[in-house]
């Protein structure tokens, strides 16, 4: 071995920091309830926002913008919105499934006492579009990224985020104002917790199961039993 030389590459994390890195991808959840009231304190809200602000992106356009919602006037607003597409989303189930779906808590809206809303611009020409002339969808996946980012710094933190997608859009863009053009990505519940599920809250209420890596995995070329198996109820 050549003298300073470090096994497995340069920058890698001595291994408590890197424990710490897999332990918050492996514990993070989607939280829902057991939100506590007190807000976040503003040191550590900023240093969600700057995880987030350092996701990788397309272009360096970095794309997302982030709204901060406190009011409890604007988050009842939004949990109405909520009510409304929930219902809509109940009346395509049945049977079993509608019971079990009417049961699932699937929001954090007013418990939580901060929501915050990531929306892109997609039509951004910051970044000048490289890596978008063929796919343009990559803004949108940047974006993402970014709540990847602050989902995975809020668990190191103690702290809970819940992404509420039982939201109609237009509504959404309606109360907090967002132009035509701009796309809300995603719409976080966020606070300090009293605990973290040991395992996710759908998996727990039978909703779906966890698929095994090795059935996710491919070589060289697409694995023709996923078309079979996503087709499966």
């Amino acid at each position: 071995m050549v003298e300073g030389m470090v096994m497995g590459g340069a920058g890698k994390f001595p291994e408590d920091e890197s424990r710490g890195v897999y332990r918050a991808i492996r514990e993070r959840r989607d939280v829902r309830s057991g939100f506590l009231p007190e807000p976040l304190d503003d040191e550590v809200l900023g240093r969600l926002l700057e995880a987030a602000h350092h996701a990788p992106s397309v272009g360096l356009m970095q794309p997302w913008r982030f709204i901060l919602i406190r009011t409890l006037e604007i988050r009842k607003a939004i949990h109405d919105i909520f009510l409304r597409s929930n219902r809509a989303a109940l009346d395509t189930y049945e049977g079993d499934r509608a019971k079990k779906y009417a049961s699932l808590k699937l929001e954090g809206i007013l418990e939580a006492p901060q929501n915050l809303c990531i929306v892109c611009n997609p039509e951004s020409e910051r970044g000048h579009r490289l890596g978008r002339h063929s796919m343009p969808e990559m803004a949108l996946y940047s974006a993402v990224c970014a709540v990847q980012n602050l989902w995975l710094a809020a668990r190191a933190e103690g702290v809970g985020v819940g992404w509420v997608s039982v939201l109609d859009k237009d509504a959404l863009k309606k109360v907090l104002n967002i132009p035509a053009n701009v796309i809300p990505v995603a719409y976080l519940c966020l606070g300090y917790v009293d605990h973290f599920a040991a395992e996710p809250d759908l998996e727990r209420a039978g909703w779906e199961r966890r698929i095994p890596l090795d059935r996710v995995l491919g070589f060289e070329e697409y694995d023709p039993r996923w078309s079979a198996e996503e087709n499966k109820p």
